[in-house]
């Protein structure tokens, strides 16, 4: 692993008892920089991206084989606790899921969880953190208000200042604008180009414009397997492989 590789996957599979759902995947993550995953609804996408933070743990059909290491850690050995893992390597889902509590208290959450009791501090990061997702200027008078009360794109920003609260080195989105209009998606792909400085991204979405926008290395994945990775300009503009012109095309998925 070189320098500026932050994850490596090595013949990479998973079973979900008997469905092999992902198929010999190897895959180079370079750090501070944003890797696209595209390709059609249930290629592994999802399902690979779980595999980078121990997600899949949580399902007990799921079988894993092969490597991902983190930093030259293979992050599936015995003693890898998954809880610190995951405070490492954060993620963000399809659907913003803010806690039902003030948005003070949702980016404070996982602070307080690791210990960080100081009011002082905790206010510190709670400000660093909502600076870092573009939403404390829309919301630093407000901070007592519910989460729950904000705007889908702003929901789905302090879900990132509570992903980025506990200070992780990776960040995994999930399909991260989906849900939202074009104005908030926007406003999360701008988001983006600004965190790869801080963090290492690796984002899943079924939008190609948005790969294209915001990512510099795109992995298009077909049927569980990874069918070629690359700078996402060349992936867009010539890809050396036939299926991976037809889906981007769009002749399927």
């Amino acid at each position: 692993m070189n320098e500026s590789t932050k994850i490596l996957t090595r013949d990479l599979n998973l079973h979900y008892g008997e469905k092999h759902a992902l198929r010999h995947i190897d895959l180079e993550i370079q750090r501070n920089h944003v890797t696209a995953l595209i390709g059609p609804s249930g290629c592994g996408k999802s399902t690979f991206l779980r595999c980078l933070n121990r997600m899949n743990d949580l399902i007990e059909s799921a079988k894993v084989t092969g490597t991902v290491e983190v930093d030259g850690t293979n992050i599936y050995a015995k003693d890898i606790d998954p809880v610190l893992l995951r405070r490492k390597v954060g993620m963000i889902f399809q659907k913003s899921n803010p806690f039902p509590k003030s948005i003070f208290e949702n980016v404070a959450y996982g602070p307080r969880v690791h210990g960080i009791k100081d009011k002082k501090r905790l206010e510190e990061i709670v400000e660093k953190s909502l600076r870092g997702a573009a939403l404390w200027e829309e919301v630093k008078d407000d901070l007592a208000k519910s989460g729950l009360a904000l705007s889908g794109g702003q929901q789905q920003r302090l879900c990132i200042a509570r992903a980025i609260a506990v200070d992780p080195e990776v960040l995994l989105m999930d399909e991260p604008a989906s849900a939202l209009d074009p104005i908030a998606t926007a406003k999360i792909e701008e988001l983006i180009w600004q965190l790869k400085e801080s963090f290492t991204i690796v984002i899943v979405t079924h939008s190609m414009h948005q790969a294209s926008r915001v990512s510099d290395t795109t992995a298009f994945f077909y049927m569980g397997e990874m069918v070629e990775v690359g700078p996402t300009q060349k992936i867009f503009t010539s890809p050396a492989q036939k299926r991976t012109e037809d889906y981007i095309t769009g002749r399927f998925g």
